[in-house]
């Protein structure tokens, strides 16, 4: 089995003679049997990417997929891309809530967390429940990282051990429990028809990033904070921040959330830090004290227990290929985040 619902892993053998790990989307090209030629993508696994470092199954030759039912639904997702996904939006003319969401404008002061990378959303999640663990939490999956849902084996664990109500993939993502549009029908469906008491919001996994200022998929942060302030809600920026990184620039507080918390949020939102002590932590107090001008709001959340609601996680806490153990602060702080949405349940 794959990463997630609906990702078959496969082995297979390439022209080469060596052999590889692929990834074949069942709903899209079928299920590969043993012994089944398949034609693949290998171009990101050639360049030893982490990001779209499987090969990927685009077709089974001699086992072709049956054509998918007629209707309902008329989203075309990965558009005009040879395996594009044709959905039912829940916002569209033929879905049942399209009458709710046509003119749906509020959020109603609902706690939105936005982060940037999809390996804060456990974290996240566990920070919800720690405070508010009958907290009904639903994910809004961005399209900056993979754009199938059934590549996270995140989402996966976290909807079967209850901690999610729901995924609404939205823009090209797609293969959620609902799919959405847009961001901001996205954050209305999760309120509306999900029922959720805190969304997260973050792209899937994959991060893009160049090293440029604006060059990272993660920009989009802070236009989903946008949304949520927009449509009523309380945008709660998780800041990305590490310990551990070996790169400078995502020491501290990464420069990717100072350039989409600090310049692309152009409306109020929560920063969460922790209030911990030590020099490191008072580094990230001083750069979100920075980023956050005279627009955004500073929040310092205790820590204390973060740990233990860290480890009770029903799935593995990973980001950029190291856990609690190796960068506990990328996790803390994101866990931090969601304490924070949970406590504004009470205000």
């Amino acid at each position: 089995m794959g990463p997630g619902r609906g990702a078959l892993e496969c082995r297979v053998l390439l022209a080469d003679g060596t052999t590889a790990r692929a990834l074949a989307f069942a709903d899209l090209v079928g299920t590969p049997e043993p012994g089944a030629r398949v034609l693949l993508n290998t171009s990101a696994l050639a360049r030893g990417l982490g990001t779209g470092g499987y090969a990927l199954v685009v077709a089974l030759p001699d086992a072709l997929p049956a054509d998918p039912p007629e209707g309902p639904g008329h989203l075309v997702k990965a558009r005009y891309t040879p395996l594009q996904a044709m959905v039912l939006g829940v916002d569209e003319q033929e879905s049942e809530h399209h009458a709710l969401l046509a003119d749906a404008d509020d959020l109603h002061g609902t706690p939105v967390v936005v982060a940037d990378l999809h390996s804060a959303l456990p974290a996240v999640v566990a920070g919800v429940r720690e405070r508010a663990p009958g907290a009904r939490v639903a994910y809004v999956m961005t399209d900056g990282g993979a754009l199938p849902a059934a590549f996270s084996r995140t989402v996966a664990g976290l909807r079967q051990a209850g901690w999610l109500a729901a995924c609404v993939t939205t823009g090209q993502a797609f293969g959620g429990d609902l799919e959405a549009a847009t961001v901001h029908t996205g954050l209305l469906a999760a309120h509306l028809v999900v029922g959720a008491d805190v969304v997260v919001v973050a792209q899937g996994p994959g991060n893009l990033g160049t090293g440029s200022r604006w060059g990272f998929s993660g920009v989009a942060a802070g236009e989903a904070l946008n949304a949520a302030a927009l449509l009523g809600g309380r945008a709660v920026a998780a800041l990305r921040v590490s310990e551990a990184d070996p790169r400078e620039r995502h020491r501290g507080v990464s420069h990717h959330s100072l350039t989409a918390v600090g310049r692309v949020a152009l409306l109020p939102a929560d920063v969460v830090v922790t209030g911990e002590e030590g020099a490191f932590a008072e580094g990230v107090r001083a750069q979100a004290r920075a980023l956050c001008a005279d627009r955004h709001r500073v929040v310092v959340v205790d820590a204390a227990g973060l740990d233990e609601a860290l480890a009770a996680c029903p799935v593995p806490l990973s980001t950029m290929g190291r856990g609690p153990e190796q960068d506990r602060a990328s996790f803390v702080a994101a866990a931090a985040a969601g304490r924070h949405a949970a406590d504004l349940l009470a205000t």
